[in-house]
């Protein structure tokens, strides 16, 4: 196999610069809308879907603008359990707690609004995260 020849340096092609991409536009940013994000969570998803409903009913009466319910993903645990001890050790029961999530967010809410949500009165088993973002 030949030996490649060897170019001077003196002979080698200057490099052309590299072109560069254009700036972006700077985009005006839309006015910040305050949202209050409300987690939802029970162990039943009959008594939760109704605590929304109440919930979104609450803000419509006064005028909110509402994002949801959105249905996050169910959390499920699953516990395994020996149904007795020594020679029926491999006899084992499971159990399993699922826990239903919602999510609603509302839009500008006004200081009567946050006022009617905390007055609510919601069924026990249900836990309620209010968030203001």
């Amino acid at each position: 196999m030949p030996a490649k020849p060897k170019i001077p340096k003196e002979e080698k092609k200057p490099r052309l610069p590299v072109a560069r991409k254009p700036r972006a536009k700077k985009v005006e940013k839309a006015p910040e809308v305050s949202r209050l994000r409300i987690r939802v969570r029970a162990y039943e998803h009959k008594i939760l879907d109704a605590s929304v409903k109440q919930i979104i009913d609450t803000a419509l009466r006064y005028d909110a603008q509402i994002l949801g319910p959105v249905p996050l993903p169910t959390e499920i645990k699953k516990y395994t359990v020996n149904r007795s001890t020594f020679i029926y050790k491999d006899a084992r029961e499971q159990f399993e707690m699922r826990v239903h999530r919602r999510l609603i967010d509302i839009l500008n809410p006004s200081p009567k609004v946050i006022e009617a949500l905390t007055n609510l009165n919601l069924p026990s088993g249900v836990n309620i995260d209010v968030k203001l973002i």
